[in-house]
């Protein structure tokens, strides 16, 4: 299970540069899969050999002046609730401003591990100016610059220190199903049609994480664990900012799936929260199911399944090859479909083919279709093979790699989803030299 870091902060100090130095600016933590969301919020991260989750809380700011303040607040604690480590981003050259000091006394109260990053540190005379903040009463501070990369080492190198070890879950090596998906998209409903009435399969598995509950489903043949995610935690005091309490307990979530069954409010469409959480799950590579619950509402007013899943399909484009199950959890309504696709998606995700077959099947499609030249050189793919790993990946071996563009990768990736069964898992396309 991963850990979670989250940056908070006012606005304007530095929090998003922070973040894209964490998860992108240098090579050794950079992990970027294509298609990812437009807003930056969530990236991955590794330092010392040790892999976090990075949650960018600025994402999420309300401009107005009046709900400005108590939003940035609300979203301190939700990300204290949820995170493992806080980075507290101050800004040098503002000094300990009210807003900081009223950050600092909730995280004071709260929080078990708070680094303060004291960004725009761009020059070693203003080092001494960052121990002002001490006076704010968190003892782990670290002198930055993000634009810069400046004492970003040091920090990361304290951080990775603090991380809890998680540990490994010692239980049987069952798949893990994750409901996931906005607040009342019908969740709890689901879980409950499955599981609510015959109390005897359930044996909840201990030592999990804070906020998931495990549930071993062992009937019909099945056996596996199915892990709901929906109105776990009591309500906090706070009210909470529903997009980004959702986004951070669908972080976790993910994380610790094998196939998630991504649940969307037919009578709301596939909305803006639905394709931050669809693109979650691409970016952790993990298998993916989408249920359109409710849809005994919407069949009424003669909206086809076919017209639904396409415009579903065209806004998660270029990856679409998934399916989609039209659910209604109330009344039992094809769930058990939808929990044979999961186990057909996690049977997907462990699909092995032989080199000879791969090469067979690609190399005249290749030589039909080759890769367009660049700069008058021809790229020349001389063989194919599938690499160890826990989503199918795949390696095509040639003279001139760095040519090969995202469009060539998806050609030869759909050409491979048309051939073997891969629905609903993302795949790894490289290109490598021979």
């Amino acid at each position: 299970m991963g850990n979670i870091v989250a940056i908070v902060g006012r606005p304007n100090v530095g929090k998003s540069t922070l973040f894209n130095r964490l998860t992108e600016s240098r090579q050794a933590i950079v992990d970027e899969a294509s298609g990812v969301t437009r807003d930056r919020i969530y990236g991955k991260s590794e330092w010392n050999g040790v892999r976090f989750s990075v949650v960018d809380t600025g994402g999420y700011a309300i401009n107005s002046e009046d709900q400005f303040e108590n939003a940035i607040r609300e979203q301190v604690l939700i990300a204290i609730e949820e995170a493992d480590v806080i980075v507290f981003v101050v800004d040098v050259s503002t000094g300990v401003t009210d807003y900081d000091e009223a950050v600092a006394e909730i995280l004071r109260r709260k929080a078990k591990n708070v680094i303060i990053a004291v960004n725009k540190v761009d020059n070693h005379q203003q080092i001494p100016e960052a121990s002002y903040f001490y006076s704010m009463g968190l003892n782990e501070l670290f002198p930055i610059s993000a634009i810069n990369g400046a004492g970003t080492g040091e920090l990361l190198d304290h951080l990775v220190k603090i991380l809890p070890d998680k540990g490994e879950e010692e239980d049987i090596e069952l798949p893990r199903f994750t409901v996931v998906g906005r607040p009342n998209a019908g969740k709890s409903s689901l879980i409950n049609a499955l599981i609510g009435e015959d109390r005897n399969i359930v044996t909840p598995l201990s030592g999990t994480t804070r906020d998931s509950i495990f549930t071993r489903y062992n009937k019909y043949g099945h056996d596996f664990y199915l892990v709901d995610t929906a109105g776990i935690r009591k309500k906090t005091k706070v009210h909470e900012d529903l997009e980004f309490y959702s986004v951070m307990r669908a972080i976790r979530a993910i994380e610790n799936s094998d196939v998630c069954l991504l649940m969307i409010d037919a009578t709301r469409g596939f909305e803006g929260q639905d394709q931050k959480i669809f693109s979650l799950i691409e970016r952790n590579r993990k298998g993916v199911v989408v249920l359109v619950n409710k849809w005994d509402l919407i069949e009424k007013e003669n909206n086809t399944a076919k017209e639904f899943e396409e415009a579903l399909k065209s806004l998660t484009a270029p990856y679409t090859d998934y399916p989609v199950i039209f659910t209604s959890a109330t009344e039992k309504k094809r769930i058990f479909k939808a929990l044979e696709e999961a186990l057909a998606v996690y049977e997907n995700k462990s699909r092995k083919v032989g080199t000879s077959k791969l090469n067979e099947f690609l190399l005249p499609i290749i030589e039909n279709y080759p890769p367009p030249a660049n700069k008058g050189k021809y790229i020349k793919i001389k063989y194919i093979t599938q690499l160890p790993a826990s989503v199918p990946s795949f390696a095509f071996f040639c003279n001139l790699p760095q040519y090969v563009k995202e469009p060539y990768k998806r050609f030869v990736e759909n050409k491979l989803r048309q051939k073997w069964n891969f629905s609903g898992v993302p795949m790894n396309i490289f290109f490598r030299k021979k």
